[in-house]
């Protein structure tokens, strides 16, 4: 199939470009290498793509991957209408895999704009050229951000999800309902994924297990929200793109004619580890205690998330199940690796 992946240089987008390639489609990957965190990161991940930072990787000219012959790699913003617009008409895809979005809960409470740009108006813009297009199936990325205040878990896909408590979830509860309005009026299938706390190599710097690890390692303090008392349902990275890839090649099937369009699926780990657990297992890889500043809840952050996934396992038989001490270690060997530590 000839596939689209936006947000191709960022962390999910990259590994979902790079399983995809591996199973011989042909993937157009689009992102506008913004600086909301290192760019060397994003030109590094489209390195081992076999895009180099060149002139075509840096401008908005489409770039040739010399590693994987079925991937080429442009940049450009979600917000360009009129390039996405003549990007779907030149290509025309059969599935578009929309990874891109601005991410992060607190950096919602800084730049509100930016999270309406991107996962709100370049949502419009690919739902949009989608059904101009004939693309047969969006598979778009939500949040486990969207359960909010939600008391009840594990956290099913039919539990209400009315009361989210940052801007960056209520725009992904905003792409959910933008795509089930487009399903039901144009007819073309779109699958959301909630996503669970997802980590692993070539993650994002603002995140979680890439601020523990540098923290640990520099021999500086790193800060524990809400005194430590937070549960996470880590999802490993290769867990994640498993699961995308089963949905984005199951789509010309037999079994999917009698599916409804609109689809939304839970996918994490189907449990919920204690943050100090996790920071603890840090420190065990890295051979070192780290040093805590204990701090009250951050605003826009929830004390608890685990994913009951269920119909991930009905409809595609798959459940992630990295063990989070096997993630972590894969995690730091690849930081170790990078950072030539």
């Amino acid at each position: 199939m000839k596939i689209l992946v936006t947000g191709a240089a960022g962390f999910i987008g990259f590994h979902v470009s790079h399983n995809l390639l591996k199973h011989g489609h042909e993937v157009v990957g689009l992102d506008n290498i913004n600086d909301y965190y290192d760019r060397g990161l994003k030109y590094a991940r489209l390195n081992i793509l076999g895009v180099k930072k060149s002139k075509a990787s840096i401008s908005n000219e489409p770039s040739k991957s010399s590693e994987f012959p079925g991937f080429e790699f442009i940049r450009t913003d979600l917000s360009d209408g009129d390039t996405l617009s003549n990007l779907f008409e030149e290509e025309q895809f059969d599935v578009v895999c929309n990874l891109a979005a601005q991410a992060g809960v607190r950096y919602s409470l800084e730049n509100p704009s930016a999270y309406i740009n991107s996962n709100i108006v370049g949502f419009l813009n690919i739902l949009e050229c989608c059904r101009r297009n004939n693309v047969t199936h969006l598979v778009y990325a939500s949040s486990s951000s969207v359960y909010g205040l939600n008391k009840k878990v594990p956290f099913e896909t039919t539990d209400s999800v009315d009361h989210p408590i940052s801007l960056y979830a209520a725009s992904k509860k905003s792409n959910e309902l933008m795509a089930h309005t487009y399903s039901h009026l144009f007819g073309f299938k779109t699958t959301g994924l909630r996503f669970f706390t997802v980590y692993g190599p070539w993650g994002r710097p603002d995140m979680a297990m890439f601020l523990f690890t540098k923290a640990i390692l520099d021999g500086k303090p790193i800060n524990v929200f809400n005194q430590g008392n937070m549960e996470r349902d880590f999802t490993y990275i290769d867990d994640i793109t498993e699961g995308m890839v089963r949905i984005v090649e199951d789509n010309f099937t037999e079994k999917y004619d009698s599916k409804e369009l609109y689809h939304l699926y839970n996918i994490g780990n189907n449990k919920s580890i204690k943050l100090m657990d996790f920071i603890e297992a840090i420190e065990n890889k890295l051979g070192t205690r780290a040093q805590k500043n204990m701090m009250e809840m951050q605003p826009g952050d929830v004390e608890r998330t685990w994913a009951n996934v269920d119909d991930l396992i009905k409809d595609y038989n798959y459940s992630p199940d990295t063990p989070i001490n096997e993630g972590v270690q894969k995690f730091v060997d690849w930081y170790k690796e990078y950072y030539n530590i």
